[in-house]
């Protein structure tokens, strides 16, 4: 026996339009959470981007210049023996942390580079901070160890520290094209 059409509930038609609205309103739910998903996504863009334009002119030639200027003077400085000894071996410590820092980055960087362009991508957030952590531990241990050891022997001789600071203005002057 087939249905009879007056047989059916009257309203059923009508629920067919309430069923589409509450599919409707589960996607509006969501797509209203975007704009607060938009700030972090903005932020991740700006710090990679940020991230990308002062890591290789600020820390590569920070590691550049203490190894062009500071490890050779305060070597040069540091008494012969033991102390000259020790800090041979604090110079090449870190020296080899410059290396993997760089190394790291240099991994890193093709990744941070989508980021900052708002694309998806694979970054490595364990290799991110072990970056991270390996640079405050790098600056720590120069910090506490290497540069008050440093201060102490270049400041025994005042010609030491002077040529030293000497050279880093230098270095940081702006070159001058002037002919006479």
């Amino acid at each position: 026996m087939t249905p009879n059409p007056a047989d059916q509930q009257p309203d059923q038609p009508l629920m067919n339009f309430s069923n589409c609205h509450a599919g409707i309103l589960i996607h509006l739910d969501a797509f209203g959470e975007l704009p607060a998903l938009l700030a972090p996504a903005e932020k991740a863009r700006k710090i990679a981007e940020d991230t990308l334009k002062f890591f290789r002119h600020a820390v590569f030639e920070h590691h550049a210049e203490e190894e062009r200027e500071l490890f050779p003077a305060v070597l040069s400085s540091a008494t012969k023996g033991e102390e000259r000894d020790h800090i041979r071996v604090m110079v090449d410590q870190l020296t080899a942390e410059h290396r993997i820092v760089e190394a790291a980055w240099n991994k890193l960087e093709p990744e941070l580079k989508k980021v900052a362009k708002g694309h998806g991508s694979e970054l490595n957030t364990e290799a991110l901070e072990h970056l991270v952590n390996g640079y405050r531990a790098h600056a720590q241990f120069e910090e506490a160890d290497f540069l008050p050891l440093a201060h102490a022997i270049l400041s025994r001789n005042k010609n030491h520290m002077e040529a030293l600071s000497l050279s880093l203005h230098m270095r940081h002057a702006p070159r001058v094209n002037a002919h006479i």
